[in-house]
């Protein structure tokens, strides 16, 4: 009887499904595990094999989790609301309700057939009003604790989106097409700053990416310094500036102010008016990110004024930059081109003063003036604490601790997303609604396209806008909607109690569950989602409806899976160019192409279609293609469906393939080569149990002894599978399994080592294993058995099983001896055949763990 997959995998997930077999419950007296996926924005594109990779981790530690004896968390749910949605909805004319529903449809059914183990009772969506209702209940738990505010602050806007756009979204709309601007608005403001500092204390207790957290820390931004006020010439204002080192004071010879700096207006003389004008206007088309590019080359203008440095008593003139942000610091520089980079190249560039304020021991010289302060001759500490001293001394400035996060925009002018839940009286001030008036639902539009204005797409709902309360008096709504951040900044506490019309969270599920035990996703949510949800949960911990202080205890970034694309190049009489003979460049417009021979500029074209491989390489007809591995993409048409490799291998073999392809924070490229490896691999371990018609094999039914070698081998394996597992070496446990199978073929076994076989592998590929299970004879499913335990005894051995790998790609086992040197291990693996066929390439590096692994990294 053939392994058939298509019968087998649908036949399983129903059974599952059914029977609430991955049901989460409250196990008192049991350890709890709560393992989470960062939730999916339901695209129309469905899923990708990229896609699949995390989910599929979270997934085998959720089961092996559960047979461990563990009570498990492992829920699922959709990040619906937001900017994609409506601009597609726009585009074609459907409401974003109803092509969300559509594409969630299809991610779910995607989803669950990879036969992932979720608890399906639990599924939640962030446009459902259930669900948003609670989100709009925590903002106003925000605005009632004075960290919700209304300000007008400069934003990226986009006219043709009819929305503002954070910092971080801008490039992708640019790439796009869309022209952005800058312009002050009125926009809701949440006082993360008022945070800043515990966000960034409490990373130290958590188990997250080393990377990851310096990250956080950097986009956190704290420094230490001092403000420092200049006085203007001829004008009554002061001009204060923020420095890490108030030291290099007597080398500042100029100012910069960002261009939207309030003090712009007031000081610029009239003959410098028009070019400060036309430049504030140039730097309100660029996003922060632009502005603040270390590469680019530095621009402004004078505005004709003049400030007075406190220390050396001289005027220095007023400039405004763009690479200064009106919402850093106080927006306003002093600048020190002897020791500061960028304000080095400024002054060249304007042919500024610089004035040497360290010899080339790095002490201090023309640093002190006849009021007191003289810091010359000393080191980098001490001339610091003394010029704060004197500054302070002088009332002229004062230490000050600053961080680079700034407020969070919580403002958007689109349809599809939370509605906020207040209201504006006569005089325009806004007025927060009860909570018993909670959800403020969305209204149904026929027109929910962007006005290209600031004006919202929801100030056409004019009935829904008009609001009058109990005692007849009239209001308007807020017309702005929330970001799609919103709904993914506490949905990890919504799982634990999806279904609660009272309150967003049970206490006694909060207390039980939380914190997040493991949270797997992609390292591009590094900064944002994961900064923002740190923050609401802090919130709400202060207000003790958590309590946890984190919510996400132990994060791991899984690599991407590449997709390959395929390059050609033609010059401009259409003729195909080698890519050997092609010289990159870098000009404004991006990379650029040429002939190294010719100097000509050339065409590229990237294709996945019409490519044939041969003897390794890569052609479209008889040219040779340039092969790249890279993100996954639809728009250039590498991306993978998984749907096509369930068809043809089944889940299990996909489910495999995407662990067993490198370490799982690796990033790797896919081949479609590759799948056949698992595939042939489930299929001996179906050959184990039935004959070519049908039968079962009768050792795997008997309870006679086994083999003295096969019974060491079997433990060492589950000791192995057991250990990778816990520290999400997927491939290791993999190979170890596949050494153990190849060992069993042909051998005589008995029923408990054909049971221990099927639960070790069964949260990797967990529909074969329940099949086998059943045939065996058992009636209850092998995910809802226990972890089998090894023999201690029966793990040490003098002789060891020494793994070889390529690239983290298992090529040979090898019985050596025990307790061998790592040059030793080496000289052994490089001797061997199979091996030495795969290391054709320059070895750039030897990972040798004694007694374990040898791994070639090419």
């Amino acid at each position: 009887m053939r392994y058939d997959f298509q019968k087998i995998e649908p036949k399983w997930q129903q059974h599952w499904l059914k029977n609430d077999v991955f049901k989460s419950e409250i196990e008192e007296g049991k350890p709890k595990y709560y393992v989470l996926d960062m939730f999916p924005y339901p695209s129309g594109a469905g899923l990708h094999v990229g896609h699949v990779e995390g989910y599929t981790a979270t997934d085998i530690v959720a089961r092996y989790k559960r047979m461990a004896g563990f009570s498990v968390m492992h829920p699922m749910g959709w990040d619906a609301f937001g900017l994609p949605a409506e601009q597609y909805a726009v585009k074609t004319g459907q409401h974003p309700r109803e092509t969300t529903a559509n594409n969630v449809a299809n991610f779910k059914r995607q989803i669950q057939s990879l036969g992932l183990s979720y608890d399906w009772n639990r599924e939640i969506n962030t446009t459902d009003q259930k669900y948003y209702k609670w989100t709009q209940w925590i903002f106003l738990q925000l605005h009632k604790k004075g960290l919700a505010y209304v300000a007008e602050v400069p934003v990226n806007w986009c006219s043709e989106l009819g929305t503002v756009l954070a910092n971080e979204e801008v490039p992708e709309q640019v790439n796009k097409g869309y022209k952005v601007e800058r312009r002050p608005l009125k926009q809701w403001m949440l006082k993360i700053t008022k945070y800043a500092e515990q966000l960034l204390q409490d990373l130290d207790d958590l188990d997250w990416p080393e990377s990851l957290k310096e990250m956080q820390r950097n986009w956190i931004g704290k420094s230490q310094g001092a403000e420092i006020d200049f006085a203007i010439k001829g004008c009554d204002e002061k001009l204060r500036v923020y420095t890490t080192r108030p030291d290099t004071i007597f080398g500042a010879t100029f100012m910069v102010l960002a261009p939207e700096h309030t003090l712009v207006a007031k000081i610029t003389t009239k003959d410098c008016k028009e070019t400060v004008e036309k430049y504030k206007e140039q730097s309100s088309l660029k996003s922060d990110l632009e502005r603040t590019e270390l590469s680019k080359k530095k621009t402004g203008t004078f505005t004709g004024a003049y400030a007075i440095n406190p220390a050396s008593g001289e005027e220095v003139p007023i400039w405004i930059a763009d690479y200064v942000l009106a919402t850093y610091g106080t927006g306003a520089i002093m600048c020190v081109p002897h020791g500061d980079e960028r304000d080095h190249e400024f002054a060249e560039v304007y042919d500024l003063p610089i004035v040497a304020i360290t010899n080339d021991e790095e002490r201090y010289i023309n640093s002190e003036n006849n009021d007191g302060l003289d810091i010359n001759g000393l080191e980098k500490e001490a001339g610091i604490a003394a010029t704060i001293k004197w500054l302070e001394e002088k009332a002229v400035g004062e230490a000050k601790t600053n961080y680079k996060i700034r407020d969070w925009l919580f403002s958007r002018q689109r349809y599809w997303g939370e509605p906020f839940p207040i209201v504006y009286n006569k005089e325009g001030e806004p007025q927060p609604l009860s909570e018993k008036e909670l959800p403020v639902v969305l209204p149904e539009m026929s027109d929910f396209k962007p006005t290209g204005t600031p004006e919202a797409p929801l100030s056409k709902a004019q009935e829904w806008l008009e609001y009058q309360d109990k005692d007849g008096n009239k209001y308007l709504r807020e017309t702005n909607t929330m970001p799609q951040w919103a709904g993914s900044c506490w949905y990890y506490l919504r799982f634990l109690d999806p279904d609660n019309e009272e309150i967003f969270c049970d206490a006694k599920k909060e207390n039980y569950w939380m914190p997040v035990d493991l949270y797997i996703g992609g390292a591009e949510h590094a900064v944002l989602h994961l900064i923002y949800a740190r923050f609401w949960h802090k919130v709400l911990y202060d207000l003790g409806y958590v309590t946890t202080k984190e919510p996400f205890q132990k994060l791991f970034n899984q690599g991407m899976i590449l997709g390959y694309t395929y390059r050609y190049y033609k010059n401009e009489k259409g003729a195909f160019v080698s890519h050997k003979n092609v010289k990159w460049q870098v000009e404004d417009s991006g990379q650029v192409a040429y002939d190294k021979d010719s100097g000509e500029k050339l065409e590229v074209f990237v294709s996945t279609d019409d490519v044939e491989w041969r003897e390794g390489k890569a052609y479209r007809g008889d040219h040779e293609l340039e092969v790249k591995a890279e993100k996954m993409s639809k728009s250039i048409g590498n991306t993978v469906n998984p749907d096509d490799i369930i068809r043809d291998y089944g889940a299990d073999s996909l489910r495999l393939y995407e662990m067993f392809m490198g370490p799982l924070e690796q990033e790797k490229p896919w081949n479609d080569n590759g799948i056949e490896g698992t595939y042939r691999f489930l299929r001996k371990v179906w050959s184990l149990f039935l004959d070519r018609d049908g039968n079962l094999n009768e050792s795997v039914t008997s309870q006679g002894k086994l083999d003295k070698d096969i019974e060491k081998l079997l433990h060492k394996t589950i000791e192995k599978v057991t250990n990778d597992l816990e520290k999400l070496r997927f491939n290791t446990a993999i190979s170890q399994l596949m050494i153990l199978v190849n060992e069993l073929g042909g051998k005589d076994i008995n029923k408990e080592c054909a049971e221990i076989l099927l639960k070790l592998i069964s949260p990797l590929a967990p529909h074969i294993t329940e099949e086998l299970w059943s045939l065996i004879g058992n009636d209850s499913c092998v995910c809802q058995q226990s972890w089998p335990k090894y023999d201690p005894k029966l793990v040490v051995d003098e002789e060891i099983t020494l793994v070889v790998q390529v690239n983290g790609k298992f090529r040979a086992s090898l019985k050596v001896a025990k307790g061998l040197s790592k040059d030793e291990l080496e000289k052994i693996a490089r001797e061997d055949e199979k091996v030495q066929s795969h290391l054709q390439k320059e070895v750039r590096r030897v990972i040798v763990v004694p007694n374990k692994l040898v791994n070639f990294v090419l």
